[in-house]
């Protein structure tokens, strides 16, 4: 199995809508008090990594040039709207979303390279981001970014990615639709219920790219029991 990576530093708090946004660094101070009431900084396979700063290079293998530059200067003016009404600009944005795509692509490389089994980034997953904007209180694809930069870097012919957070990738999902090499299981609430009203069943990829994606929407209020049944579906998939 490994050791597993934990990336946490000031600077993925900084990733922190204000003005009482519910995206907020009291979600990763929730989690970081959690594990140390359970002990687990304590386990010898645990080790603690600093944050990464993704480079503008690294942003523009998901993003246009045009909205990582907007992003910059809505940064620097600390305030507006970076979609039409999720997204709040405010001061240092950009270096605190960059923050959260160069740790995802680091934990890429530590794992890649066998250094480490797993990594988890606890700001990390901003599956909402579309290529040319925000979308969701996601400001970069740090998902995108990494599935483009795997591919490149370690010349992979074929990615999984599994999502189950409670709402639909979107932003992953429908920008590799017609991508082959890139397999998406999305497990999330049924769009007719939540954000951002997408996923359909029959959503299995493109003509270019058949079968290579899997919605499982489910109703409100599933539980355990019915997302592990959705689950076995996803490892069914995993196997093709």
């Amino acid at each position: 199995m490994g050791d597993i990576g934990l990336y946490y530093g000031d600077e993925l708090l900084q990733y922190s809508f204000p003005n009482g946004h519910k995206f907020n660094k009291r979600r990763v101070n929730s989690f970081w008090e959690a594990i140390q009431i359970f002990g687990l900084l304590e386990r010898r396979e645990i080790k603690l990594l600093k944050p990464v700063l993704a480079s503008v290079e690294m942003l523009e293998l998901f993003h246009t040039r045009d909205y990582i530059e907007f992003v910059k200067r809505m940064s620097e003016i600390g305030s507006g709207m970076l979609d039409y009404g999720d997204t709040p600009a405010f001061k240092g944005v950009f270096e605190a979303a960059s923050y959260v795509v160069g740790s995802v692509v680091d934990a890429v490389d530590r794992v890649m390279s066998g250094e480490l089994g797993h990594c988890f980034i606890p700001v990390a997953g901003l599956h909402h981001a579309r290529r040319d904007r925000a979308a969701g209180f996601c400001v970069f694809n740090d998902i995108g970014v990494a599935i483009i930069y795997s591919k490149k870097k370690y010349n992979l012919s074929r990615i999984l990615y599994v999502d189950i957070d409670a709402h639909h990738g979107d932003g992953v999902f429908y920008e590799f639709y017609d991508d082959p090499t890139v397999y998406i299981a999305d497990i999330h609430e049924d769009g007719r219920y939540l954000y951002p009203g997408t996923g359909l069943r029959e959503e299995t990829g493109s003509p270019q790219a058949p079968n290579t994606k899997l919605n499982i929407p489910l109703p409100p209020g599933s539980t355990d029991k019915e997302f592990l049944e959705a689950f076995k579906e996803v490892e069914e998939f995993a196997r093709r």
